[in-house]
């Protein structure tokens, strides 16, 4: 197989300066992928297979990515990459567009509790684009993502001053600089090129915090569109020649000056770099909602075990920390969700769910269930209070008191939800989490078929072309 950068690119050669920005674009550029260690393959596999997955179900179950698919099939491209969950073939460009926005329409991916993050919902659009023009084998897939992941979840923990300060929402700005990474890894570039395609994404990263309160906007569904395209756009720009800046990460007027105030801690970034891979510290969820909810849906199904019904229930008390009170104020648009993905966001409204429902699933957040009386009763009478506890600083940590009519008071904390890396997913839930996902795409898969693709994907170090057999579940039968 030929894995030669197309005759048209140009690969720059490696930066020689001694900054940040090149330490890390030469690690990410120069790491041996025959070196990943096996449990960071496996980890990677696992985070693979989730997110095709994720990918998958939304192309028929979130309406808000119709648009973008509709748009692309008005554009005129070289059949280059896969929409996920359609038999359909696009540029290279609009496949990370559309698989962006795909991947956290569902909230469904997975995420990095510390900081907190999903490190790999542009990443996977950005990487599997790259990688079906310029075929890779599955072991150097692996390192790409595993390496670009990691990048994300350190620039997160590595801010002195939240994002959030200056009214960034971090998610998908942070997410950008990892999927640029893997593509720029994946299409053969140099690091000086790798830095030319990380100042190219400074040209184009944004996510205002108003993506938290507007009620009826969807852009919180497809965000990650927009670092997925502009990932794979920068790489390209970058191969073609396109010079960027020296210092693009640490520069004067770098991105932690323009994000962070310049506060940021170094070490966070090059401490154990090479061996120590976050992506082994990822989160997978067990439930389709911001992970924030997590704690708040296990300790309501915990809760509900006392034997009592919804309208027992006389008051709800949340209580967690900063990171989870977004999730439940203004109260009147977290009781009341006016969109699905607002839903997802919504404490009051997961809760109402795992106290009514027998699980919460892909179907709990239909358009019918926002008109649910029974479930907006309940979630009117749910307010939040900030705990004293610092553990619940922690993204996944939350605790529900209940008091009932006849006067009981009941109450359960949850410190670490299900799904993180003490308390993880078994890869045959995960299995069985994907085979539910694909069965609900736009191009429905058949349990058998899925089942023998669940068993490629945690196999792929062994594939020599990666894009291939990670984009054939998107194949017509």
């Amino acid at each position: 197989m030929n894995l030669d950068p197309p005759e048209t690119l140009s690969v720059a050669p490696t930066c020689a300066a001694d900054g940040l920005s090149a330490r890390l674009a030469r690690h990410a550029i120069e790491f041996d992928a025959q070196s990943l260690s096996p449990s960071v393959i496996r980890a990677t596999e696992r985070a693979i297979l989730d997110g095709v997955g994720v990918m998958m179900a939304a192309s028929a179950e979130s309406p808000d990515v119709r648009p973008f698919v509709e748009l692309v099939q008005t554009q005129p491209c070289l059949p280059q990459a896969t929409l996920l969950g359609f038999n359909i073939r696009v540029g290279a460009l609009q496949a990370a567009l559309v698989n962006g926005a795909l991947a956290h329409a569902l909230d469904y991916e997975d995420a990095f509790d510390r900081a907190p993050l999903h490190p790999n919902a542009s990443l996977l659009p950005a990487a599997l684009a790259t990688a079906e023009i310029r075929p890779c084998t599955g072991r150097e897939f692996l390192a790409a993502v595993a390496l670009g992941c990691d990048l994300v979840c350190r620039l997160g923990l590595s801010l002195r001053r939240p994002l959030e300060a200056g009214g960034w929402y971090p998610p998908p700005i942070l997410g950008a600089f990892g999927a640029t990474l893997a593509a720029a890894r994946l299409a053969g570039l140099g690091a000086r090129g790798l830095c030319d395609a990380w100042s190219l994404l400074l040209a184009q990263n944004s996510c205002p915090g108003e993506i938290k309160f507007s009620a009826e906007s969807t852009l919180r569904a497809v965000r990650e569109a927009f670092p997925a395209h502009a990932a794979v756009l920068s790489v390209q720009l970058a191969a073609r020649g396109v010079r960027g800046f020296d210092a693009p990460l640490e520069g004067k007027a770098g991105f932690f000056a323009l994000f962070a105030g310049g506060e940021y801690d170094t070490a966070a970034l090059l401490d154990d770099l090479g061996t120590g891979f976050a992506i082994e510290q990822l989160s997978f969820k067990r439930w389709p909602c911001c992970r924030g909810t997590h704690a708040y849906i296990e300790a309501a199904q915990v809760l509900r075990r006392e034997g009592f019904q919804a309208q027992d229930i006389e008051a709800i008390v949340c209580v967690g920390g900063k990171i989870q009170r977004m999730l439940a104020e203004p109260a009147a648009q977290k009781q009341r969700p006016r969109t699905p993905i607002d839903a997802k966001f919504s404490i009051p409204f997961t809760v109402a769910l795992a106290l009514t429902e027998p699980e919460v699933t892909l179907a709990s957040f239909s358009p019918a269930a926002l008109e649910d009386a029974r479930l907006l009763n309940l979630a009117g009478r749910c307010e939040f209070q900030l705990g004293e506890d610092p553990l619940f600083a922690h993204a996944a940590c939350g605790e529900i008191a209940l008091r009932l009519r006849d006067g009981r008071m009941l109450r359960h904390r949850v410190s670490h939800a299900l799904g993180e890396p003490t308390r993880p997913l078994s890869d045959t839930v995960l299995r069985k989490k994907f085979i539910e996902c694909v069965s609900r795409a736009a191009n429905p898969v058949k349990p058998a078929r899925a089942s023998r693709y669940v068993a490629r994907v945690l196999a792929l170090e062994h594939e020599n072309d990666a894009a291939a057999a990670l984009c054939s579940i998107a194949a017509a039968p």
